[in-house]
């Protein structure tokens, strides 16, 4: 449009009428003689104000900025305010969402616990990835809980973050605690890799993925981060990786073995070693045994399936 505005001779002596050229190229006539009317005094001052304000204060918003002008005697209100930092280019400082990042797309799979039944030890664990802070730097907390008895299974501390570390915290976990059925996960990029859904595959586990922006899919270890969080690293900060990883392995021993789960009205390890005896004939005797592949259970009708 501009550039065919930008065709049309503006002389009434030419051959063709201004009129006559605007019908041929498409153009309206008012867009040219219209002039944009500049901002004004007011505007302009307004915007100084704000200028000034946000290079002291850029993390202050629009209502900072109302705030910050009717108390100097200004009449805005935050449209005026939200349109003239949109003129100035201004963007407030804050944090962004910064959520896990997908890897490929055709290794996603879907989410298979809307529905499901949750009624034994080992037939859902779940795990996820957080950060935590240190005096100097942060370190990468990996966790895998059972849903059904809320136990943690495995954690890892490191200041990496690759599948294969992924897979060796797995691999530690069933090695003590036996195979999960399904495993659920984000769609973070160390989960939507091939390495770790061949490795699921061949253990014989049920890849399971949270849908886009759906943490609360993933709620059990969600939630335990906000356990640990609140109960243990944010009260006691550490200095270095080490003394931060035996704090979260005294929590972690805790939480399992001595700590009431309020919804459960039991620590996580006796719901975890009932949850067991119930499904495998009254006993836990080999168990923990590398190389047993337990049969049907006769409650949930569930193969259980330790370790081929």
């Amino acid at each position: 449009m501009k550039q065919r505005e930008a065709m049309v001779v503006m002389d009434r002596k030419g051959p063709l009428s201004i009129r006559a050229q605007c019908r041929m190229l498409a153009v309206h006539r008012s867009n040219l003689y219209y002039k944009a009317v500049g901002l004004g005094s007011y505007n302009l001052e307004l915007m100084g104000l704000m200028g000034a304000h946000a290079i002291e204060h850029p993390a202050e918003g629009l209502r900072s900025m109302v705030y910050l002008l009717s108390d100097a005697g200004y009449v805005v209100n935050i449209k005026r305010v939200r349109r003239l930092l949109g003129l100035m280019g201004h963007k407030t400082i804050y944090p962004k969402r910064n959520l896990s990042k997908p890897g490929n797309a055709k290794y996603k799979r879907p989410y298979l616990l809307k529905g499901l039944a949750i009624k034994r030890a080992n037939q859902v664990w779940c795990t996820d990835i957080t950060y935590l802070p240190m005096a100097r730097g942060m370190m990468y907390l990996m966790a895998l809980i059972d849903v059904h008895s809320r136990k943690i299974v495995g954690w890892e501390l490191l200041n990496t973050l690759f599948t294969t570390d992924c897979i060796e915290m797995v691999e530690k976990a069933i090695n003590t605690h036996g195979l999960p059925s399904i495993l659920n996960t984000d769609q973070g990029s160390q989960y939507t890799a091939k390495l770790w859904l061949d490795y699921l595959k061949e253990k014989g586990i049920k890849a399971s993925m949270d849908a886009k922006g759906r943490a609360i899919d993933n709620i059990w270890i969600e939630r335990f981060w906000r356990t640990i969080k609140y109960e243990c690293t944010m009260l006691y900060p550490v200095n270095d990786a080490q003394e931060l990883y035996q704090k979260i392995k005294a929590y972690i021993e805790y939480y399992n073995y001595k700590r009431t789960h309020h919804s459960l009205k039991m620590t996580p390890y006796e719901k975890y070693i009932r949850s067991i005896k119930k499904h495998q004939g009254g006993t836990t005797k080999g168990f923990f045994q590398i190389g047993i592949k337990v049969k049907k259970c006769s409650i949930c009708d569930e193969e259980i399936v330790i370790k081929k």
